[in-house]
């Protein structure tokens, strides 16, 4: 994914890699195709969801941005009791319409009133989050031997492709402040910086025994339109006007069209955790 380079005007939000809670207008943009959202991005690991669930005390979920409810429904699959917390009401609406429960509020300023949960579980969307505020809110809210665990997809474009549509996004958003060579750089090297301060949030937040990350790797193959549809979902490209939006999904696409119209994404899916250990 494209990020936003680390040096920012005087009068500009701090960088996205370095705090990107404060970027409120890309956190709460998401919202604007909700019904595409919850099309296009995919799902998470089985996997990780049966190992939070093994590794928590419970089957109370808080789900943290809770979208559009796709974390929600794949753990109540799994036999989970989750509430959702959202920003944007039109993602929590949709939730509701899919049969999650959703209260619309920013982490940091929800009111728990009382209720514990055994999972805080925050997917693709932990970074828009205060990294302390938000891990000090979890603590608050987790039974004894509660787990967080944020997480996100990391994806890496074959390097042709990466380097095609980073070249149509420069040329079509010459003042964008995203670094869309990102794209072409080793991803997990990319995402590693984030991760990193998650963890350092954690533990400066306090009450939690040392955080761990959980890797899981799998592929998906995208057919042209399957990526046309996902792209605009992207933060990058959810406030770009109409047209350019167009010129940018023209040039990806013809880009896709020279792989021989679909090609495999590799994932790996990342989680942050660490067990709630309050003073004795």
């Amino acid at each position: 994914m494209p990020t936003i380079p680390p040096e920012p005007s005087p009068e500009a939000d701090p960088p996205l890699d370095l705090e990107p809670h404060r970027h409120r207008g890309i956190a709460e943009s998401f919202g604007a195709d909700a019904e595409r959202y919850d099309r296009a991005r995919p799902r998470y690991p089985q996997a990780l969801v049966e190992r939070i669930v093994a590794a928590s005390p419970g089957r109370d979920v808080l789900d943290v941005g809770c979208g559009t409810g796709i974390v929600a429904r794949q753990f109540a699959a799994a036999g989970c009791r989750v509430l959702g917390v959202e920003p944007d009401a039109r993602m929590a609406d949709l939730a509701r319409r899919f049969g999650s429960e959703v209260e619309v509020a920013t982490f940091e300023d929800w009111d728990p009133a009382g209720r514990e949960f055994d999972a805080v579980v925050a997917g693709q969307a932990w970074h828009w989050i205060d990294p302390v505020a938000g891990a000090a809110q979890a603590a608050r809210v987790l039974r004894p031997g509660g787990r967080l665990a944020a997480f996100w997809h990391v994806f890496q474009l074959p390097r042709d492709l990466a380097e095609a549509i980073a070249e149509v996004c420069e040329r079509v958003m010459p003042d964008a402040p995203f670094d869309f060579r990102a794209m072409t750089a080793p991803a997990l090297e990319v995402y590693q910086v984030g991760f990193t301060k998650t963890a350092d949030g954690i533990v400066r937040a306090g009450g939690f025994g040392q955080p761990e990350q959980w890797s899981f790797d799998w592929e998906r193959t995208y057919t042209r339109d399957e990526w046309l549809d996902q792209m605009p979902t992207q933060g990058a490209f959810t406030r770009l006007p109409p047209d350019a939006l167009a010129e940018v999904l023209a040039g990806a696409g013809a880009a896709v069209d020279a792989l021989g119209g679909a090609f495999p994404m590799r994932y790996t899916t990342v989680a942050v955790t660490a067990a709630h250990a309050p003073a004795p």
